[in-house]
């Protein structure tokens, strides 16, 4: 593997993103839509515990949503065309790095959107932002993951649901923990074990993913 041919395939699926921004429009409405009407049901008080909650799970679903064409709008052709020229590993880490841009993306969006409608509560920023990297570098191997196997299934979506949700949920969890204790003044070293925990479920991702993709990618 090499590296410019990661970067090759990242920049050839930005250059898609661009071509087809209707994908991206869809997920950024998805984001609002679902924010305001959270702000509507709750008549924009909520307090912490709801906001921390209901800000991971607007994360995670919409994060669903843009992982699931990783793989779906690649035609059978070009990953044929793609199998001669390029390997596995780089394949997997092009859509992981890719994914993992359009999860900052979305992470940041979804935040902005719930301070306009629903104010702040975040005191300690240096943890809440570890967190939110973290969490998108996290989300993004995941969901690369499960989207490469949905692909090769009929009914992409039903499948990225059903897969997703067990495997995401340790993450999800120990996030809203970790984004929990940065509404409060609390030190940023106390929870320095939570966020070695996230640092190592994301290199476990990764390196399963470099390990199980060669198998998936041949058949």
């Amino acid at each position: 593997m090499r590296w410019d041919e990661v970067m090759s395939l990242v920049k050839k699926d930005l250059r898609l993103e661009f071509r087809q921004r209707w994908a991206l429009n869809g997920i950024l409405l998805y984001v609002f839509s679902t924010v305001f009407v959270t702000y509507l049901a709750f008549s924009g008080k909520m307090d912490t515990g709801p906001w921390n909650a209901l800000f991971w799970i607007i994360m995670l679903f919409a994060s669903v949503n843009a992982a699931t064409k990783s793989f779906v709008q690649e035609s059978n052709a070009r990953q044929l065309f793609y199998y001669f020229l390029v390997s596995p590993q780089a394949v997997i880490l092009a859509k992981i790095i890719y994914n993992l841009m359009l999860m900052l993306v979305i992470a940041l969006l979804c935040y902005g959107v719930f301070v306009l409608f629903m104010g702040s509560w975040v005191v300690n920023h240096s943890l809440f932002i570890a967190a939110l990297l973290l969490g998108s570098s996290g989300f993004a191997g995941i969901l690369t993951m499960v989207a490469a196997i949905a692909g090769r299934s009929g009914n992409n979506f039903a499948l990225m649901a059903v897969l997703s949700f067990p495997l995401v949920l340790p993450l999800l969890l120990t996030l809203i923990k970790v984004s929990a204790a940065s509404l409060a003044p609390t030190p940023f070293s106390d929870h320095i074990g939570n966020l070695l925990v996230l640092l190592l479920l994301n290199l476990l991702v990764v390196i399963l993913g470099w390990i199980l993709f060669p198998y998936l990618w041949r058949d």
